[in-house]
């Protein structure tokens, strides 16, 4: 008897722990804080953590808390694929992963659908995956490399006077030659196709710090613009070596991994003129967003990094993506439980069918940051605009008006890539029946 009673206070225990046991939503992060991109992986993964942290804060999704772990890839393919298979089945399970790299995001792509767990890469990874009717489990939330390297085009055409200011011209394109790097040339070329200028393609080995060959080809060509898909080290190394080659930084335009803070601060005034196109945020130093990261995380002494890089490019960059991840669980939540933790599976759903509307986005502090998102089963992109910042010497500046991507250029791009890749997988477009699960 007595064996029995304890076995029922044991129950009657154990079931009251597991009631008191905080409901948890799992966001693990695929870290570069080493190797070749660390100064630019580091504030991003920051910009991540801190507003998981402002999330539970403000009571969690609906109740749930968010938890972040940690895996460290150097940005390094292999390594990112042992950190996915590492933290997927953890703490209940993945809610999405966010690689932050090309490579990863290429290599994980076929493993996703498998394990139901979504990517969200906004910004990089492969540009056909905003068509949701391929790509199930990919979420390229906001921006891809066609977008920014459209966008890029639009501004410097608008500079020059119009398109057709630009037939006869010769656009260099120095990019890091990796799938990252090439993911930027189909756009390129089909803009260089409708309005008769030239490209100059010149890939940079990774890591990058070594392009004086690059440049005496820029010296040699005088190309009338350089455009740049870098990332990491070998961004300020190309700037370091247009300084020392005399090119115009006025001239020089990246696309958004190739235009923050630590790309330009060692630069300094030499780097003043050079412009990048933005996955629509800047640095934010005003924003709401920041201002309450600052009063709720890093007054309290809960920072994940420095306090001076609160707000900025990269920093607000990884702000956003936790931001998405976060919106597509209490989408999910809607349709599945509100205040209950959501599988991949669910939070997949989730981020197909968002829809933050601006004034959805100003009541999270994103005012003035972003513009309004909405995403299907077609769509997986669900926002095309973007803007250029120049840097002044000291910080960059806006630089131009929204700028929005052509998509009668983009989507049949998108579709045809999209279509090709089905076809080498085996696979079948999705069904409306589908589209509903």
């Amino acid at each position: 008897m007595k064996i029995k009673t304890f076995a029922l206070v044991a129950l009657v225990a154990a079931a009251g722990l597991a009631q008191a046991e905080p409901k948890q939503q799992f966001f693990p992060v695929l870290s570069g804080r080493t190797g070749p991109v660390a100064p630019n992986a580091t504030p991003w993964a920051n910009g991540h953590n801190d507003y998981m942290k402002l999330v539970n804060a403000r009571g969690g999704i609906n109740g749930v808390m968010t938890l972040v772990e940690e895996c460290e890839t150097a940005y390094a393919t292999d390594r990112g694929v042992e950190c996915y298979e590492r933290l997927k089945g953890k703490h209940g399970g993945a809610t999405v992963f966010q690689p932050l790299s090309t490579g990863i995001t290429f290599a994980l792509t076929d493993k996703v659908p498998a394990d139901k767990i979504p990517l969200i890469t906004s910004g990089y990874g492969r540009s056909d995956t905003a068509d949701g009717g391929v790509f199930k489990w990919n979420f390229p939330l906001i921006g891809h490399y066609w977008v920014a390297g459209d966008t890029v085009l639009q501004h410097i055409a608008k500079k020059e006077g119009g398109w057709d200011k630009l037939k006869g011209k010769k656009i260099a394109v120095v990019f890091h030659d990796s799938a990252f790097g090439k993911e930027l040339l189909p756009i390129v070329t089909e803009r260089s196709k409708m309005h008769g200028f030239e490209l100059l393609l010149l890939p940079v080995p990774a890591p990058g710090v070594e392009q004086k060959a690059i440049w005496l080809q820029v010296r040699q060509q005088k190309p009338d613009f350089v455009l740049m898909q870098t990332w990491g080290v070998m961004t300020p190394t190309a700037i370091k070596e247009a300084v020392a080659t005399g090119y115009p930084r006025e001239k020089m335009f990246g696309t958004w991994w190739s235009g923050a803070e630590p790309d330009l601060k060692d630069v300094g005034a030499a780097a003043k003129g050079y412009s990048a196109v933005m996955m629509q945020h800047g640095a934010e130093l005003a924003s709401p967003v920041v201002k309450e990261i600052l009063d709720k995380v890093h007054a309290k002494g809960q920072g994940s990094g420095p306090k001076e890089e609160v707000g900025s490019v990269l920093y607000m960059r990884g702000a956003v993506g936790a931001m998405l991840a976060v919106e597509g669980v209490r989408a999910a939540q809607e349709r599945f439980g509100k205040g209950k933790p959501m599988l991949g599976e669910q939070a997949r759903w989730g981020y197909e069918n968002l829809n933050l509307t601006q004034a959805k986005l100003d009541a999270l502090g994103f005012k003035g940051v972003m513009r309004p998102v909405s995403t299907s089963c077609a769509d997986h992109l669900g926002a095309n605009w973007a803007r250029v910042h120049t840097w002044d010497g000291a910080k960059f500046v806006w630089a131009s008006d929204w700028l929005q991507a052509d998509e009668q250029i983009i989507k049949p791009l998108v579709k045809a890539s999209a279509d090709r890749y089905a076809a080498e997988k085996k696979l079948t477009r999705r069904t409306p029946e589908d589209c509903q699960s």
